[in-house]
């Protein structure tokens, strides 16, 4: 809830806020960035949303910045927890800038020293162009047809009949996520969207609320954090258990005690 407050401050903060996307930048550490209005990332940069591993989803204002990513990238990041490096935040929007590691200490030197009008002049100066291309675009059609179902039993439906060695292993992967934490994940991002910023991470509150007193958020960092058995016992065990009835609970109005970070 404390990352959640402070990344929606990121959002609204009135100075110029410039993130740095170095080195591995993963849930928290994506609310803290990602909403910033400058976000630089490097070639050393790896950044991801892994929570449906761990039987959680993305918060920390994920599903508004998920949401508003090119059509079904958001709903394929947020499910799988693809990784992605430096040259891909940059392609796909993520970072509004890139620049080398090495380069890292000079931009930081002239960020400080220079004034909040002189902030887009300074990150120009150290711009570059990534200098691979997007790594997922030899796959766009792939994801664009699967992740774009109605569904998460549809998306996997539809990798499955594509049957390719990506394909196919998305499958397996996605088997192994949490399978409620795959369908609140999905209908998150179905319907964020729709939503304001501050209402994205109301939204978030109330679904991690629920999930926490589930176990299956606790299940999730037992096994891939705690004892690392990489066994974790889900419940319901697969996707077709989850019913409409029990991610409903996950979204009911209620009273809703979270409020965002006033700065």
């Amino acid at each position: 809830a404390v990352v959640s407050t402070q990344s929606t401050g990121v959002g609204t903060y009135p100075k110029p806020y410039v993130a740095l996307i170095h080195g591995i930048t993963m849930g928290g550490g994506v609310g803290l960035s990602v909403h910033g209005k400058y976000r630089v990332a490097t070639d050393r940069s790896l950044y991801a949303m892994p929570e449906t591993a761990i039987g959680y989803f993305p918060d920390v204002g994920g599903s508004y910045f998920l949401s508003r990513l090119p059509a079904p990238y958001g709903i394929f990041l947020g499910l799988t927890g693809h990784r992605l490096k430096g040259a891909d935040l940059k392609h796909m929007g993520i970072a509004t800038h890139y620049t080398t590691a090495e380069n890292l200490t000079a931009l930081r030197k002239d960020i400080a020293c220079c004034d909040a009008g002189s902030v887009v002049e300074t990150l120009a100066k150290h711009d570059v162009s990534p200098p691979t291309p997007f790594s997922l675009e030899p796959q766009h059609d792939l994801i664009k047809h699967c992740f774009s179902a109605s569904s998460v039993l549809e998306i996997i439906s539809r990798l499955e009949e594509n049957g390719t060695e990506f394909a196919l292993k998305l499958v397996k992967n996605l088997r192994r996520m949490s399978p409620r934490s795959l369908v609140i994940t999905h209908k998150l991002l179905s319907i964020a969207p729709s939503k304001s910023y501050e209402e994205c991470f109301a939204m978030e509150f109330c679904a991690a609320h629920q999930i926490v007193r589930s176990g299956e958020f606790g299940e999730g960092v037992r096994a891939l954090l705690v004892d690392k058995d990489n066994s974790p016992v889900w419940r319901p065990g697969s996707i077709e258990e989850v019913t409409e009835e029990m991610v409903a609970e996950y979204f009911a109005e209620r009273e809703r005690a979270w409020k965002p970070l006033e700065l």
